[in-house]
């Protein structure tokens, strides 16, 4: 099983120069807490919630006068798309973040891998192997 089975392929992308209230409202509209920064389906940073609040919120930069490659993460740790499961779990499980997008073999950006929807998933695995220990 390639890690393609356990994400996203539907990714928020913006490129760098987009202003930070752009990707705020792209991620209020898309209900999501990140927006992967790429230049030509290449991922070159990652934009979270949370970097909204603690770069430009909490320091008083205008969002709507802000590019997102000033305030993102630049350079974010991708996960490649044949990756087991295991193998992306093993990569990440010291890295204290939840978000990491996925590239192809040659660099291009084809999906997202959230720590959220690993956690979404062994919950119905584990209700599910439940259901089986009680006979339903």
């Amino acid at each position: 099983m390639g890690l393609l089975e356990f994400a996203r392929a539907d990714v928020i992308t913006l490129p760098p120069s987009a202003m930070v209230a752009d990707a705020a409202a792209l991620m209020t509209d898309m209900q999501v807490g990140s927006v992967v920064i790429a230049e030509e389906l290449r991922p070159v940073g990652i934009l979270t919630d949370r970097d909204i609040v603690t770069r430009v919120v909490k320091p008083g930069l205008d969002p709507a006068a802000t590019p997102v490659f000033r305030v993102m993460t630049a350079q974010p740790l991708v996960l490649e798309e044949q990756m087991s499961l295991f193998e992306a779990l093993e990569e990440v499980k010291h890295k204290g973040v939840r978000r990491y997008p996925i590239v192809d073999y040659e660099g291009n950006l084809v999906g997202i891998f959230t720590l959220d929807d690993v956690l979404q998933l062994l919950g119905l695995e584990m209700s599910a192997i439940a259901r089986l220990v009680e006979g339903r």
